[in-house]
């Protein structure tokens, strides 16, 4: 609704009325360091606001694929649910704090189609609480379409989207939010259909084919001389019944 206020919306607006009543202070300033500082200020205030619901995140955030860390607390059919842990800065933080609610971002992986094998991998592979980074691609109402790293040991981090598609256990899908002609969408696509094709060529996941029994055995139950046999066979034994 337009009149209720997104914690971080109200936190903003807690701080300015705060920079109004020190408006001397910053009057006392010279006029190039005053601007610098309420840039500084400004940029501060932002990195360290805690988004809770997809709507609070500025457009030039989305438009400029800003990376955010989060805390996953579940994983569901729809995406990731994951709590925003903002950048922590002394004094702003602590002021911004007092009026931050509380709200889980939901976060679905760029690019990818996930099968339902998909959604059990990463219910068994992240962990509750897990750390990680998501680069906002795209907005869809409250859905945010984002590339996902996780760390793998202490130097590796691993992109959830090409983790996906590599281990055969999704499909890949327009990225949405991103311009289709755009240098990075391409990027992005290229990254994704390479990790798609080693799944392909090693038979992963959906990718996996049947073995020759298996296809032999249902070329012979999809026959119709032999589906009719099976008919004569069952009337043929209802009928020795009566």
């Amino acid at each position: 609704m337009a009149e209720r206020r997104s914690g971080a919306g109200e936190a903003l607006s807690r701080f300015s009325e705060w920079a109004d009543a020190h408006l001397s202070l910053v009057r006392s300033l010279s006029t190039g360091v005053a601007v610098a500082a309420a840039l500084l200020l400004a940029r501060s205030i932002r990195m360290t606001t805690k988004f809770t619901s997809a709507v609070d995140i500025p457009v030039n955030f989305v438009e400029k694929n800003v990376k955010l860390r989060g805390k996953l607390h579940r994983v569901t059919e729809k995406g990731l649910e994951v709590e925003h842990i903002p950048i922590s800065v002394p004094f702003i933080t602590s002021i911004l704090r007092r009026w931050q609610s509380e709200g889980l971002l939901l976060v679905r992986l760029a690019g990818v189609e996930l099968a339902p094998t998909g959604v059990a991998w990463l219910k068994q592979e992240l962990k509750p609480k897990q750390m990680m980074w998501f680069q906002l691609l795209g907005r869809e109402g409250l859905v945010l379409e984002c590339l996902v790293l996780v760390n793998k040991g202490r130097f590796l981090s691993v992109c959830l989207n090409e983790e996906i598609l590599r281990q055969g256990l999704g499909r890949t899908a327009r990225i949405e939010g991103l311009h289709h002609h755009s240098r990075l969408y391409w990027k992005l696509h290229k990254r994704l259909l390479q990790a798609e094709l080693k799944a392909l060529k090693k038979s992963k996941g959906i990718w996996k084919e049947e073995s020759y029994s298996e296809r032999i055995r249902d070329r012979i139950s999809d026959n119709k001389f032999v589906q009719t046999l099976k008919q004569f066979a069952s009337w043929l034994r209802s009928s020795l019944s009566r």
